[in-house]
């Protein structure tokens, strides 16, 4: 069997290793692939690995050995689900290997916010507290999260973990999700609901035809001036000019992406924005989150290839 990775420079490297795969058969690896290069590439290969390279319906067409995709991912809208079901080709991807790095970083961005730490660290760095006159320096304000409203929309894996941590913390979790849980244990509101509750409102939900643009000037306007915006699902759910320009007239007090519509980050409204925190798509990448994926990764093959497919989006 020959499988390709077309992106593997998003996925090895910093201690981790594609290795696993080569017990499959022939393992042929690109560090990343341009569209005008992925059918070439792909050629008579039986399985394609990847993480964020846009696989069309053509692709199907044009590689007609190819049997599987294996998405390296949890997201998998790079990939066209339904030709890939016309051809019979099965895509499966990577669930839950990044719960708790991504709800770390979630927190992270928050108490960046309400903590203030990076600012404190630069004003003792350029002499402030050295220059005090008292014990205590403390131009920025900062805030509690204790007793602030949550609004956690989405609760697969993360978001039940973010609505975990923020209760730890003495926060007020509520949930916007599209279908019933079970077992929640906070109130169920509306996604305009959670806008218009939310302290800080933090987005866990795919990105798809429902969900993208789902944060936009209408549900901003709704929000109160002092909330804070996080989002470290997928860019596309939020229409970039309106949360620049909520920015800069007050309508919401912050926002902290790790994600943008535009990946690596082209020309965004909110780049230069002193109220918009950006971090380049890092919450998944922690050393033991990205060995918990090639591993996952490498499983769903083998199961593949056993008859059982696992994490299975679509198959024959």
């Amino acid at each position: 069997m020959k499988l390709v990775v077309t992106d593997g420079a998003t996925l090895s490297g910093g201690g981790v290793s594609l290795d696993g795969f080569r017990r499959f058969g022939e393992l042929v690896v690109y560090d990343l692939t341009a569209p005008e290069q992925l059918a070439e590439r792909v050629g008579d290969a039986d399985a394609v690995l990847c993480n964020k390279t846009p696989i069309p319906a053509e692709l199907f067409d044009q590689c007609p050995n190819l049997r599987y995709v294996g998405e390296c991912a949890t997201g998998y809208n790079n990939i066209d689900i339904a030709a890939a079901k016309a051809h019979g080709v099965t895509v499966c991807n990577v669930g839950g290997y990044s719960t708790d790095a991504v709800a770390q970083h979630t927190f992270a961005l928050i108490l960046h916010h309400y903590s203030r730490v990076a600012e404190y660290d630069t004003a003792v760095r350029q002499g402030a507290w050295k220059q005090a006159k008292t014990f205590c320096v403390m131009p920025y304000p900062m805030q509690e999260l204790a007793g602030k409203t949550l609004a956690v929309v989405g609760y697969g894996s993360i978001g039940r973990k973010v609505a975990a941590i923020g209760a730890a913390f003495g926060m007020r979790p509520v949930i916007a999700t599209r279908t019933q849980p079970a077992d929640c244990p906070y109130p169920l509101v509306t996604v305009d609901e959670a806008f218009r509750l939310a302290d800080v409102l933090t987005l866990h939900v795919p990105l798809t035809e429902q969900t993208a643009g789902m944060v936009n000037a209408r549900r901003l306007s709704a929000m109160k001036p002092t909330a804070l915006l996080v989002n470290t699902a997928r860019g596309g759910l939020i229409v970039e000019t309106d949360l620049a320009q909520a920015l800069r007239d007050g309508v919401i007090a912050g926002a902290a992406l790790d994600v943008l519509t535009e990946e690596p980050m082209g020309a965004t409204p909110l780049a230069d924005l002193e109220n918009c925190t950006l971090t380049p798509h890092v919450a998944w990448t922690p050393l033991e989150t990205r060995q918990r994926l090639l591993e996952q990764a490498v499983e769903n093959v083998r199961c593949w290839l056993d008859g059982k497919p696992q994490n299975v989006i679509t198959a024959p």
